[in-house]
C-alpha cells in the first residue's frame, strides 16, 4: 500500500529553548509529551552536529506532533547494538534513527525498517541524490531510509611538505608515492587503524581501488562468495605494510582513529603529515586556527591542502569511502505515517545545508553544493572534490551480515603492523568464510 504524503502542517522554527527538546531517559519508554495527547517522535541521532540535529527536531515539528532527541553512544558498534535491541524487541517508540549506511541492509533484512513508498519514495531519492548515497537506502529494490548527509574520505596534506618531497598534488596521486613522499621529509601518514570499523573502511576502499571487493553476491546473504583473497586484496595488504616499515606512521598507529589522526597536521615543530580523513577536517581546522592543535594562524592554514583519496595501484582510479547517515523509521512505530514524514523534513535540502554550513557534514543532494551558503562557507575546488567523491566513491559491502564481515576483517588484519600481503587476504578469507558458515565465532 502506497504511503501517500499529507499536507505538511505548519513548521515551528527554532529560536529558542533548543534544550528542552532531549529526553535524558534512555529507557525504551517514549518520552511524554505536553500537549494533551499529541505524540512525540523519538529521534535517535549519533553525537555529530547535535546541536543542529535539535534545531531541525524543532523546526520539523508540527501542530501534529513534537521531535524529541534522544543521543545514541559514540562508536558505531554501540550505536548499531544499542538500535538492534530495540528492533528486536519491536520498541514501538523507536521512530527516527540515524543509521551509518551499512545499517541499512541489515534492520531491512530483519524486517526492523518501514520501507518509503508512493510520493514519499519519489521525494527520498530521486535525481538529485549523489549516486554514492543513493545506493546505501536501497535494499530488495525497496527503499529503506532517506540519505540525510554523505560522508567521503579525501587526501589532507600540508602543501609545503608535498612540495618540499617534490609530490605533485595536481594530479592523482598513489599510496605508495604518499608514503615515500611523507618518509622523505620526516612526515607522517595519518590513517585510522585501530581495531573498528574505520580500518574496515580503510582496507575496503583500498581493495575497490584495486579493483576488487571483500565478499560478492552479498544477495546470497550466508552464502556471500569471499573474495579479499584476491590480488586486490594482497594490494591493499601491501600499501599497510609499506606504511608499518616506512617510518612515517604516527606513534599511535595501532590505535589511530578519526580524531587522533588530526594533531600531526600542524606540529609545533615538523614538517606535518598527509591524510586521509572525513569532510570535518577543513571545518576542524578553521575553527581551531590559534588555538591548541590547530594551525597557528591564518597562513598556515593556507597550507592545509586536498586531493583525491590515493590510488591503491597506479592507473587504477580510486574509490573513496562512502559513509553519512540515513534516516530510518521503525517499523513498529505507532505514529508511522508521522515518522515517515518527519524523516522527509529532516533530510531536506534544507536541512543538509545547516548540516554542511554548521557541521562539515555534507549534503547528499547534488544541487545543496551549489547553495549560496555552501558556497560561501567552503572553497569552491574543495565542494567540487566532495561531490565528485561521494558519486563516485566505493560503499562498504552491502550485505545482511554486514556486522560478521566487519568484525571478521578487523580480527585477521589487525595489527596493521602485522599485515603481509602473502598471508593476512588468504587467513581473513578462511576466517570470514568459515564465520559466516557458523563455523567459527567472533
Amino acid at each position: 500500500m502506497d504511503r501517500r504524503r499529507p499536507t505538511r502542517p505548519s513548521r515551528r522554527r527554532a529560536l529558542a529553548g533548543i534544550g528542552a527538546l532531549v529526553c535524558a531517559s534512555a529507557l525504551l519508554t517514549a518520552c511524554s509529551g505536553d500537549d494533551g495527547g499529541k505524540p512525540t517522535l523519538n529521534w535517535y541521532i549519533n553525537p555529530d552536529g547535535q546541536e543542529t540535529l535539535t534545531a531541525l527536531a524543532e523546526e520539523c515539528s508540527t501542530d501534529e506532533y513534537d521531535i524529541a532527541i534522544q543521543l545514541l553512544p559514540t562508536s558505531a558498534t554501540d550505536q548499531r547494538t544499542q538500535l538492534a535491541r530495540r528492533l528486536a524487541a519491536e520498541d514501538s517508540s523507536t521512530d527516527l534513527m540515524s543509521l551509518d549506511p551499512v545499517f541499512v541492509p541489515e534492520f531491512a533484512n530483519a524486517g526492523w525498517l518501514a520501507p518509503f513508498e508512493g510520493d514519499l519514495a519519489d521525494e527520498v531519492l530521486d535525481d538529485d541524490v549523489l549516486q554514492g548515497a543513493a545506493e546505501t537506502v536501497e535494499w530488495e529494490d525497496e527503499i529503506f531510509a532517506a540519505p540525510q548527509w554523505a560522508n567521503t574520505q579525501v587526501l589532507w596534506f600540508r602543501k609545503s611538505l608535498a612540495e618540499a618531497a617534490g609530490l605533485d598534488m595536481s594530479g592523482p596521486v598513489t599510496w605508495d608515492q604518499v608514503i615515500d613522499a611523507a618518509a622523505s621529509e620526516g612526515g607522517t601518514v595519518g590513517v585510522q587503524a585501530n581495531r573498528y570499523e574505520a580500518y574496515v573502511v580503510w582496507i575496503n576502499a583500498m581493495i575497490q581501488g584495486a579493483g576488487g571487493s571483500i565478499v560478492e553476491d552479498t544477495e546470497a546473504g550466508r552464502d556471500a562468495k569471499v573474495t579479499i583473497d584476491s590480488e586486490a586484496g594482497k594490494e591493499a595488504a601491501a600499501v599497510i605494510e609499506k606504511l608499518a616499515d616506512s617510518g612515517a606512521t604516527q606513534p599511535d598507529f595501532t590505535t589511530s582513529n578519526e580524531g587522533t589522526s588530526l594533531g600531526r597536521m600542524f606540529p609545533a615543530e615538523g614538517p606535518g603529515q598527509f591524510m586521509t580523513n572525513w569532510t570535518f577536517v577543513y571545518k576542524n581546522y578553521e575553527g581551531t586556527v590559534g588555538g591548541t592543535g590547530g594551525p597557528a594562524d591564518e597562513e598556515e592554514f593556507e597550507d592545509l591542502g586536498w586531493a583525491r583519496y590515493p590510488r591503491t595501484v597506479e592507473g587504477e582510479e580510486s574509490k573513496p569511502p562512502i559513509g553519512g547517515i540515513d534516516i530510518g523509521v521503525g517499523a513498529f512505530s505507532e505514529n508511522l505515517e508521522h515518522a515517515q514524514e518527519a524523516a522527509v523534513c529532516v533530510s531536506s535540502p534544507e536541512a543538509q545545508t545547516q548540516l554542511a554550513v554548521n557541521d562539515g557534514l555534507m549534503p547528499s543532494r547534488g544541487s545543496v553544493y551549489d547553495s549560496p551558503e555552501l558556497q560561501e562557507a567552503y572553497p569552491a575546488d574543495l565542494l567540487d572534490l566532495f561531490r565528485e567523491s561521494i558519486d563516485s566513491g566505493g560503499p562498504r559491502p552491502k550485505s545482511a551480515y554486514y556486522s560478521q564481515i566487519s568484525s571478521a576483517v578487523q580480527s585477521r588484519w589487525h595489527s596493521p603492523n602485522s599485515v603481509d600481503p602473502d598471508s593476512t587476504p588468504q587467513e581473513s578469507a578462511e576466517f570470514l568464510r568459515a564465520v559466516l558458515d557458523g563455523e567459527a565465532l567472533l
